[in-house]
C-alpha cells in the first residue's frame, strides 16, 4: 500500500515537474523509501501544532477525547476516525481542526502512513 502511494505520488512529481531538486522540499514520499514514520520522530509534533490547544491531557472547548498520547492518537485514528476528520474538505462538517483550515495534506499523509506502517512509537 505504501509503495502504491510512493509510486502515484513520484508519477504526479514527473507529471508535474518540480522546480526543486532537494528531497527534503519534496515532502514525506521522498524520504519514505528509507524511513519509516514514528510517532515521536514525526506525528507528535503535528498533533501538537494542530491539535493539542483542544485535545490535550484534559481536552478543551468541547473536544471529547484528549490526543496527548501515543496511545491516544492511536486509539482515536483506529476506533474515532480521526483519519477521516482530518482529511475532510474546508467548509465540510466535522472537519478537524474545528473551524479550519484543514492541515496541510502533507500532514495528513504522514498521519496516514504511520497508521500503515502499523503505528511505530
Amino acid at each position: 500500500m505504501v509503495l502504491r502511494k510512493i509510486t502515484l505520488l513520484t508519477l504526479a512529481f514527473a507529471a508535474f515537474g518540480c522546480s526543486n531538486d532537494s528531497p527534503d522540499d519534496l515532502g514525506v514520499e521522498a524520504i519514505l523509501t528509507d524511513t519509516p514514520i514514528t510517532y515521536n520522530a514525526n506525528v507528535k509534533a503535528i498533533i501538537d501544532n494542530n491539535c493539542i490547544s483542544c485535545h490535550s491531557t484534559i481536552p478543551q472547548n468541547g473536544a471529547p477525547m484528549s490526543l496527548a498520547t501515543f496511545e491516544d492518537v492511536k486509539s482515536a485514528i483506529e476506533l474515532r476516525g480521526l483519519i477521516e476528520r482530518i482529511s475532510k474538505d474546508n467548509g465540510q462538517s466535522g472537519l478537524m481542526p474545528l473551524g479550519g483550515p484543514k492541515m496541510p495534506q502533507q500532514n495528513i499523509d504522514m498521519i496516514t502512513l504511520w497508521r500503515d506502517q502499523e503505528f511505530q512509537h
